[in-house]
């Protein structure tokens, strides 16, 4: 809790606007009021996606009927009692027809085209829609196989772009023609000429890190919440019953809480199962997925913070998690289960020169006041490179923010906190998030709010630029 007046913010005189703030580069423009659109008859040949992908977009209209059946059942049952067979097939052949038409229409006016400076996709049958996506922008560019699209063949290409928060996407082009294509984009936004990009190819992976499958399994056996979530489904229900004899209710209760404890074990395994980590010149590359596989890139320069997480039942065995805050990417977990020397390694790689503390400074005991036992699970430690700041007792979380990707400080103080001299830190980063430091001395939040503003200061002079193949 805190009250107007009580709180403190630092940042840096002049403050830098944040690269993520910028206006994106990438635009939506209409056939109408742009010529710009259009491709010159000089420019670089346009290209079609795979002849696969009007099976994907046929489902579209399929999917407008089943919405309209679903949202009013009894008309729909009505409306289809009243069909005799042969206007029923030769609606259902109508529809199929319109659903392939509007397939091939949507695939067949849509086109890309790799310029000198940027990535064209051209789209739409009525209304155009014309992406201009910088090249130098592009910060990732992740290939995805949907099940389906693994037995086709085909693969969907996803691009992060600075500036964004929707990724772009190519979806479908064929397996060897999307690799062939991402290796361009990289080396392109790399700052490679154009003439020289397609021979550079697709850069080498040394591996770092495999998650066996009977590692994960038992890794989320161990997980607090599955169990939890899996407890509920079993008790809740029959008390409902009890307290009301309706089927329904029982229903409505039981479902989602089995879905849950599904989605936390069965769709956690089957999305991390053959978790691979990779590096490369051009970043981190994360290999996973049971049915749908997925190549993604952890971008160089732009991970804004690292979060261990160590599960109560994980101590034992020594296990972590691994979890990041990207800035402008949906990436958010680089390892989801490993020994923390080998956690510890691949953060090593992800953030250069930044040791892990071993130890961090827990609150004065004046805090119990404020959070009674759990003030424990507080700490705070700074280097040269890294702030950290731990919380959590059963779920242990430390988030390590790097000087150079902190945005602003803050210090806040409620009214009970003011009274026992206690103080909690903010920082915040890049990725519109937030590390806390909770419960310090008054003395010394007053000291790490303004050194942490110095020291944020210094390693943006001193970072690396955020270059893919720096």
């Amino acid at each position: 809790m805190t009250t107007p007046g009580a709180s403190k913010d630092v940042r840096d005189e002049p403050r830098p606007v944040p690269e993520e703030a910028s206006v994106p580069e990438e635009t939506a423009v209409s056939e109408e009021t742009a010529e710009d659109g259009r491709e010159d008859a000089a420019g670089p040949p346009e290209r079609r996606l795979h002849p696969v992908t009007p099976l994907r977009r046929a489902w579209a209209p399929v999917a407008v009927i089943a919405g309209w059946a679903v949202h009013d059942p009894d008309q729909a049952q009505r409306q289809l009692t009243r069909l005799t067979t042969m206007t029923l097939l030769a609606v259902l052949v109508a529809a199929v027809l319109g659903a392939a038409l509007y397939g091939f229409l949507s695939w067949w006016f849509t086109h890309f085209a790799v310029t000198d400076t940027e990535l064209r996709i051209r789209t739409g049958l009525v209304f155009r829609r014309t992406a201009h996506i910088r090249l130098e922008r592009i910060q990732a560019v992740d290939v995805t196989q949907p099940l389906l699209a693994r037995v086709a063949g085909v693969a969907k290409l996803k691009l992060d772009v600075v500036g964004t928060d929707k990724k772009d996407e190519l979806a479908y082009l064929g397996q060897e023609e999307a690799r062939i294509l991402r290796a361009e984009l990289l080396a392109r936004a790399a700052g490679f000429a154009p003439e020289t990009a397609h021979e550079v190819g697709e850069a080498p992976v040394q591996r770092l890190l495999h998650v066996p499958a009977g590692v994960l399994a038992v890794s989320l056996v161990l997980t607090g919440a599955t169990w939890g979530t899996l407890a509920a489904a079993l008790v809740v229900p029959p008390l409902l019953w009890f307290a009301t004899h309706s089927v329904w209710t029982v229903l409505a209760t039981a479902l989602p809480l089995l879905g849950a404890a599904g989605a936390s074990s069965v769709g956690r395994f089957v999305g991390e199962y053959d978790w691979t980590v990779g590096e490369s010149p051009d970043g981190l590359r994360i290999d996973h997925g049971l049915l749908d596989r997925t190549h993604e890139t952890v971008p160089p320069g732009r991970v804004q913070t690292v979060r261990i997480v160590e599960p109560l039942l994980w101590r034992r065995r020594g296990w972590v998690r691994v979890e990041l805050d990207v800035a402008g990417s949906s990436n958010s977990v680089l390892v989801p289960v490993a020994p923390r020397e080998v956690a510890d390694a691949v953060i090593a790689r992800v953030l250069p020169g930044v040791t892990v503390p071993t130890s961090l400074a827990r609150p004065p005991r004046r805090a119990g006041w404020c959070v009674p036992f759990w003030w424990r699970g507080y700490g705070l430690a700074v280097t040269d490179t890294v702030f950290v700041a731990r919380h959590g007792l059963l779920r242990r979380s430390i988030a390590l923010v790097p000087h150079a990707k902190v945005q602003s400080v803050r210090l806040e103080q409620g009214p009970w906190q003011r009274h026992k001299g206690l103080a909690d830190v903010r920082v915040d980063t890049g990725a519109n998030k937030t590390v806390t430091a909770r419960l310090r001395d008054a003395s010394e939040a007053a000291e790490l709010l303004y050194g942490q503003a110095d020291r944020s200061r210094t390693g943006r002079r001193e970072a690396r630029p955020d270059r893919w193949m720096a």
